[in-house]
């Protein structure tokens, strides 16, 4: 037993090593690599998925668990852990033809440059293609796994394991009924923020500086991870040391790089907190995308929205762009929690964010459905956005192009960005109750005591368990809107002199 159990995870850390490999060139596409080679790194991309698919569904890995399987008493509780859930992938991985990956990986490969330059020029028509083909191989994906209820389940399963669509729907309806009213309360506001104190000078070197020194004093190792320029900000592990997370600039507006890093950086702290021993194995990786993203969020909100984050911060900010010499602590921590209806996602602030996700979750349905034809596309989003957030795009670079994920084929992703929301409110709210309060230290520039818990409940633990479980053992309740609704109010009801 002991035999197929080393087999089995030596097995799987080869398949970690190869899909590295892809991570690197899929990286050096977003960052640096020449336009023209395109064409030739979509065949390197789709040859590595072919492989890694293969790796993946090796008739051996059945033999191996069922091995383990049989003497599973036997198992360390963190070997159980990693049998448990590779069988899970087994199982799925097996149902997919090694031919649907590789046109996958290809047409994302392909698709990635057109959206770009479709972005830049405002074209979605010469998007579209690409985008057709890939809800195409997509519903050809849900199909070949299965689904017990909607098909849109075995594209979200790939995300957040487990979870089902119509439970996902109910906590965002949960979240938008809460939501729909402090927004309206805020525009209701007499209040005036200071939001264009971020729209001054902001040169792109000193943004870098004042970013780097951020994510660093947060936790975010340099000397296992770098800072890159990109069009679409992400953050990918190729190796145990080696994280990189990427940005990008807007000289005339702070927010975009400095919350982007943090952003970034907050997944940057999970995957280099994930066990080195378990590397390449579900114990030494995340739980889920929601999980992921409640480490980018919680870092890029409530720690870095923070009053007494910019208490700490803001001398360094001010030392290094003179345009905001004369505006003061509370007129910039006023502005970087404003809360205005916005078009652009990666912007948004905290209150209607997640109204930006739930169209988009709403959309991807519609499309695995066939309810709604990707040529209508453009239409239903601007139709959205004049109904949720009552703004409409004035173009598709700022509407339904302003997203890297469908060109990806991330179809089900989405929706962990508002779980990543909840998550993080619940996981804050129980460091607090165990370690007592926290911004405090925030203000001298102590995060220690939150990442060390951070750390210990949910890094560490890996995908031992599922995300429902993991949640419950670190905050000791089920996902729940509440936590997330009470702290936007206790923030935002003093800054808009709001009674909700």
């Amino acid at each position: 037993m002991d035999k197929s159990y080393s087999a089995l995870t030596e097995h799987y850390r080869e398949v970690k090593r190869l899909a590295g490999v892809q991570a690197v060139l899929e990286w050096d596409q977003q960052t640096y690599m020449p336009d023209k080679a395109n064409a030739y790194r979509a065949e390197q991309l789709t040859m590595l998925a072919g492989l890694t698919h293969q790796r993946k569904t090796d008739p051996r890995i059945g033999d191996w668990l069922a091995e383990a399987e049989l003497e599973a008493a036997n198992l360390a509780p963190e070997a159980m852990a990693n049998v448990r859930e590779l069988r899970r992938r087994y199982e799925k991985s097996k149902k997919l033809p090694e031919s649907l990956v590789k046109r996958i990986a290809h047409c994302a490969a392909s698709a990635h440059p057109v959206w770009i330059d479709a972005r830049q020029r405002n074209d979605f028509a010469s998007f579209k293609p690409y985008l057709e083909q890939m809800i195409e191989l997509k519903r050809e994906e849900a199909d070949a796994i299965g689904y017990s209820e909607c098909r849109y389940d075995a594209l979200l399963d790939d995300y957040e394991p487990g979870a089902l669509t119509r439970e996902v729907s109910q906590a965002l309806a949960d979240l938008k009924c809460e939501l729909i009213p402090l927004v309206q309360a805020i525009k209701e506001s007499k209040v005036a923020q200071p939001g264009d104190v971020l729209k001054r000078h902001f040169p792109i070197e000193q943004q870098k500086s004042l970013a780097e020194r951020a994510a660093a004093a947060i936790g975010f190792d340099f000397k296992r991870g770098r800072l890159d320029t990109t069009h679409h900000p992400f953050c990918t592990e190729l190796g145990p040391h080696d994280v990189r997370i990427t940005t990008r600039y807007d000289e005339r507006f702070f927010s975009t790089a400095f919350f982007g890093v943090l952003h970034e950086a907050g997944h940057g702290l999970y995957e280099q907190g994930l066990r080195e021993d378990q590397y390449g194995l579900p114990v030494g990786s995340y739980c889920s995308l929601g999980f992921h993203e409640s480490q980018s969020r919680l870092w890029e909100n409530i720690v870095g929205r923070s009053r007494e984050f910019w208490t700490w911060l803001y001398p360094q900010a001010q030392a290094s762009f003179p345009s905001i010499k004369d505006v003061s602590l509370d007129q910039f921590y006023r502005a970087v929690n404003q809360v205005t209806p916005s078009l652009i996602r990666v912007e948004a602030d905290e209150a209607t964010y997640n109204l930006h996700i739930i169209i988009r979750f709403e959309l991807e349905q519609e499309l695995m459905d066939r309810k709604l034809q990707v040529s209508d596309l453009p239409q239903a989003w601007n139709e959205r956005y004049q109904n949720e957030l009552g703004l409409t795009p004035d173009s598709d670079y700022n509407g339904v192009l302003q997203d890297i994920h469908w060109s990806a084929g991330l179809i089900g992703y989405f929706s962990t960005y508002s779980l990543g929301n909840l998550y993080s409110a619940q996981l804050f709210a129980a460091a607090e109750r165990e370690l007592g309060e926290l911004h405090s230290g925030f203000a001298s520039g102590q995060f220690e005591h939150l990442f060390d818990w951070l750390h210990r409940n949910v890094f560490i633990k890996g995908a031992s368990y599922g995300s429902a479980e993991l949640l419950k053992q670190a905050t000791g309740s089920l996902l729940d809107h509440r936590p997330l609704i009470e702290y936007l109010r206790r923030k935002l009801s003093p800054l808009y002199e709001l009674h909700v």
